[in-house]
């Protein structure tokens, strides 16, 4: 049996057990940090990966924060969403706006020197209307790669979107032009009245002197432009008036309302390779302009005239026996201090290959012979001279017109240090006016005053002489042909009785009226043909 008294003390209360100390265990500890551990590396590994994935941070400098917002504002590149504005301020000296926009980590080899980048917009250019799905969405930012491998990570902002991005095939070009036209960005580049390119951007020239596009034309259409290639401005409408009518030239509606360019190539041309990138070509004004021969050889001479040559213009030709051989490039006045006279000297380029055949021998042009200032002296002496047409008879447009005239007077090639000058003879007009002016001048010259009181002195006498004929001589003439009826009454009187008398008297009057009709007759000859008393009558073969 268990002893009652165990489990008591000496005092007889009960004995409380003695606790016995256990060891901690070492893998509770771990147990109770696994879970923040576990979070502490799900956190650092969501932040590395974060901060792995994480695309490039650049800036964006606008003119204006049009379009732009925070947090909303979206950067595509070929309409995919690589990145977002993250904030928009001043820039420190307040002229411009700074986006600062973060981008996919994809997208950072697209960060490059030359990259582009601009606000999307509802926009109308150049005869195109672009931007309009931003009605809906709203504005976004555009990106373009640029081709460079340096990096960057700041940038300015386009203030016109581009007309094409720099992946389209084609090549671009640089057209000089005296003046802008009608032309905006966006216009469009005709060939063969075909659209294959378009204007991407125009600025004035250092010297300020004249306007230089650059112009880009697609693939394949750029093996078509060649190192001579003609370039014109195709805006508006083109009339010209010539012997074959009006002609009305156009390139397309575009055109006429936008404006346009257009190009084509000389003969010449014609199998020529295609020209290289950023070639420069001289844009002229119209079609004719750009088509014209381009001559090699110019030689500038003057033609002093001493008439009007109202009608006369810079630009006008001149022609030798129907054929341009130059223009006219000034028009000026002189004054002879020593003569008191004035002339209208007229500053022409004569192009002397287009005396010349370029078929003749295989030559392909040239001058008609090597010294040229001899040359001209010999045609000169041989009747060449200057001479004012009117090429147009509705504008009154002059022309120079060189011709050889073998009964002017003899003259000769005026050389000095400046420009050598050629001799004129008066136009055709001022010829008409001179010999109508001589006409009134012998007019005047007659004695009216003398041949007008002769007149009257013959009139007088005439009315005289009409009054004596009315006074003396009519009376005499009317009694005397009184008589006369009265000896015919007589003479019928006296013929009645006499049967055979009267039969003679009839045929005498039948002979007299068949002779009254020859008269008559050769009367009316003659007054169809006065010439023949002089000549007689024709003979009829």
């Amino acid at each position: 049996m268990p002893d009652p008294d165990a489990g008591r003390d000496d005092a007889g209360t009960d004995a409380i057990p003695e606790a016995v100390a256990r060891p901690p265990s070492r893998w509770g500890v771990q147990l109770v940090w696994l879970v923040p551990l576990i979070a502490i590396v799900i956190g650092g590994w969501l932040a590395a990966r974060a901060i792995l994935e994480k695309g490039p941070t650049i800036t964006i400098s606008f003119a204006t924060g049009e379009g732009l917002e925070a947090g909303k504002t979206k950067i595509k590149f070929k309409s995919v969403d690589i990145g977002v504005i993250n904030s928009v301020d001043l820039a420190p000296d307040n002229k411009k706006v700074i986006a600062t926009a973060e981008l996919a980590k994809s997208a950072a080899n697209l960060l490059v020197e030359d990259t582009r980048f601009w606000v999307v917009s509802p926009r109308i250019s150049g005869g195109s209307v672009s931007g309009l799905g931003t009605l809906l969405s709203g504005s976004y930012i555009g990106m373009d790669n640029g081709s460079q491998t340096r990096k960057r990570r700041d940038f300015t902002g386009l203030e016109e979107p581009p007309v094409f991005t720099s992946d389209v095939p084609g090549r671009e070009y640089v057209l000089k032009s005296e003046t802008l036209g009608s032309l905006d960005v966006g216009a469009p580049v005709y060939f063969r009245r075909l659209k294959v390119g378009q204007v991407i951007s125009y600025a004035l020239d250092a010297e300020g002197e004249g306007i230089v596009l650059h112009v880009f034309v697609n693939a394949p259409y750029d093996r078509y432009v060649k190192p001579g290639t003609r370039f014109w401005h195709a805006s508006g409408v083109d009339v010209s008036l010539d012997s074959s009518g009006i002609r009305v030239e156009t390139q397309s509606l575009v055109s006429v309302i936008g404006g346009g360019l257009a190009f084509q190539n000389p003969p010449e041309a014609v199998g020529a390779n295609a020209a290289d990138a950023n070639s420069e070509f001289t844009l002229f004004m119209n079609r004719t302009d750009a088509m014209k021969r381009q001559d090699r050889i110019a030689d500038t001479y003057i033609f002093n005239f001493r008439e009007s040559v109202r009608g006369l213009a810079v630009g006008a030709p001149v022609d030798f026996r129907g054929i341009v051989i130059g223009e006219v490039t000034g028009i000026y006045t002189r004054f002879d201090a020593s003569a008191r006279d004035f002339s209208i000297p007229v500053e022409v380029r004569i192009y002397p290959e287009r005396f010349t055949s370029r078929y003749v021998s295989g030559s392909q042009g040239g001058r008609l012979a090597r010294d040229p200032r001899q040359m001209a002296q010999w045609l000169v002496e041989n009747g060449l001279r200057g001479q004012l047409r009117t090429g147009n008879l509705l504008t009154g447009q002059l022309y120079v017109a060189m011709d050889f005239f073998p009964k002017a007077p003899k003259a000769s090639v005026t050389f000095g240090e400046g420009t050598p000058e050629l001799p004129t003879t008066p136009g055709n007009l001022q010829s008409l006016q001179d010999s109508i002016t001589g006409l009134v001048d012998k007019f005047n010259k007659l004695p009216l005053d003398d041949i007008g009181k002769d007149l009257r002195q013959g009139l007088k006498d005439a009315s005289a002489l009409m009054k004596t004929l009315n006074t003396s001589v009519a009376p005499d003439a009317r009694a005397a042909l009184l008589a006369a009826r009265t000896a015919l009454e007589s003479a019928n009187r006296s013929m009645q009785p006499v049967p055979a008398l009267l039969q003679g008297t009839a045929e005498t009057m039948r002979d007299l009226a068949r002779m009254a009709a020859s008269i008559r007759a050769l009367a009316d000859y003659l007054e169809r043909h006065p010439e023949a008393l002089l000549r007689g009558k024709p003979e009829i073969r």
